[in-house]
């Protein structure tokens, strides 16, 4: 039963749409977090996100939930995959899932959604949530019912793999995936080194400062090819190692991830991901993601200021109308009273914005961002046995032309929705404020 004082709680945020509102705050549906929402050929938006009493639960599974009305209603969660009743304590635990729409796949012409996600086999190689097979099931009915059967899909072993093919890889994909201008379906991710190949993983740190690379799944045929036993699934860069950013604090060891991409006019991809450098970073490719540049710390224009992040995520979006949407939190980890960029207790609240749009000609640092504004804020409210203060931390986007929402996880409880008007972004958007570009927040500097 809910606190009465925090009744309508949800409501902080002012959101303009609400997805789910879990029944309480420690029971199986507490959690409720990586919320991502896609709109289907009919028009419908089907959410997705990974439920549990709390993260990492040994009852941690993926829902799916649909709506006819563009969010203003939605179906009670249906559970895809999670922990089943003869699964040994702590193991089957199904996360971190990811839709690709094919449009007029179906002999008919109909559309098929695959959602694909993290399946725990009983092995933990970094946490249980992360290390898994790469799963999927489908469902040719707009998202009402899902295959019986299931397929697993491979990730190429590398330099940081565990040496027995047979122990599953650590990874997580956050984002929507992304289509390239050569039409392929990549889904960059997070590649946690197994224990074998840096130790300090079974050590006190946690996930956020482990061993990571950038990598990126691309499904080779994926929207022409209907027999889910023929698809083709192949990782890349071919090399020994993904992108990598020194860890600050431990010389010769990468920490990078959650990576977004997104395409250039110029036909290139850009790559933004987090660091434990308090900045975000950014990596460049000119050949459709097959191999990528020196990454370097992302700024509000060539030269200028970086844009400070935590340890947190921070998604690129490409709008409808070409310009480009960056969420971060707009501080180097000591927003709030926080250490260090892994303090999420305190560092993930406000959620800011800004604007981006193309420089033209620029080949080092293509794109120009507006000053930052506030997009939501948990005021630092804290939810009982929840995600902390932390607010829009693993959203997704909508932005069809027609309306433009952002899908949110509030605390990692509530599901939202927030529409963000052109006039709304006017006030991050560098074309109408270069003028008074400012630089981000001051907070003291945590990278020593």
């Amino acid at each position: 039963m809910k606190d009465l004082y925090l009744e309508n709680e949800w409501e902080r945020t002012e959101p303009d749409l609400l997805a789910y509102l879990p029944e309480d705050f420690a029971g199986a549906g507490a959690c409720n977090q990586h919320f991502l929402v896609v709109k289907t050929p009919p028009g419908s938006f089907l959410g997705f996100w990974t439920q549990s009493t709390f993260e990492n639960a040994g009852d941690q599974r993926v829902v799916v939930s649909r709506s006819h009305d563009r969010g203003a209603t939605w179906t009670p969660p249906q559970a895809i995959d999670g922990p089943q009743p003869d699964d040994a304590p702590g193991t089957g635990l199904a996360s971190w899932g990811f839709p690709i729409v094919a449009p007029n796949l179906l002999a008919d012409g109909g559309h098929r959604v695959y959602y694909i996600y993290n399946k725990n086999v009983g092995i933990d190689d970094a946490r249980e949530d992360t290390t898994g097979m790469v799963r999927c099931r489908f469902s040719d009915d707009d998202g009402a019912t899902w295959s019986s059967a299931r397929y697993d899909f491979p990730i190429a072993p590398s330099a940081i793999s565990h040496p027995d093919p047979a122990v599953p890889p650590s990874w997580i994909v956050y984002q929507n995936i992304f289509v390239s201008p050569e039409g392929h379906v990549l889904a960059p991710f997070t590649r946690w080194a197994s224990h074998t190949y840096d130790p300090a993983v079974k050590l006190s740190l946690n996930l956020l400062e482990h061993w990571s690379e950038v990598w990126f799944l691309r499904f080779e045929n994926i929207l022409s090819e209907r027999d889910p036993n023929k698809l083709i699934v192949s990782t890349w860069p071919k090399a020994p190692h993904g992108i990598q950013v020194e860890n600050p604090w431990r010389p010769g060891v990468s920490v990078a991830q959650e990576p977004t991409v997104q395409a250039l006019s110029d036909g290139r991809l850009i790559c933004v991901f987090r660091t434990l450098r308090g900045v975000n970073y950014f990596a460049l490719s000119g050949d459709d993601g097959r191999s990528w540049g020196e990454p370097r710390a992302l700024r509000y224009e060539p030269g200028g200021n970086p844009i400070l992040n935590p340890m947190a995520p921070s998604p690129l979006y490409r709008l409808h109308d070409g310009r480009y949407l960056l969420l971060f939190y707009n501080n180097d980890g000591g927003a709030n009273g926080g250490k260090s960029p892994v303090d999420s207790k305190h560092n993930r609240y406000p959620a800011w914005l800004s604007v981006g749009r193309e420089i033209a000609g620029e080949r080092d640092h293509p794109l120009r961002f507006g000053p930052p504004k506030i997009f939501v804020t948990s005021n630092g409210v804290l939810l009982p046995h929840t995600g902390g203060t932390q607010v829009a931390v693993y959203p997704s986007l909508v932005d069809d032309g027609e309306t433009r929402i952002l899908f949110y996880p509030d605390r990692k409880h509530y599901l939202l929705g927030k529409t963000i008007t052109d006039e709304w972004l006017r006030d991050c958007d560098p074309a109408y404020n270069s003028a008074r570009m400012r630089p981000p927040i001051a907070v003291e500097s945590l990278k020593g």
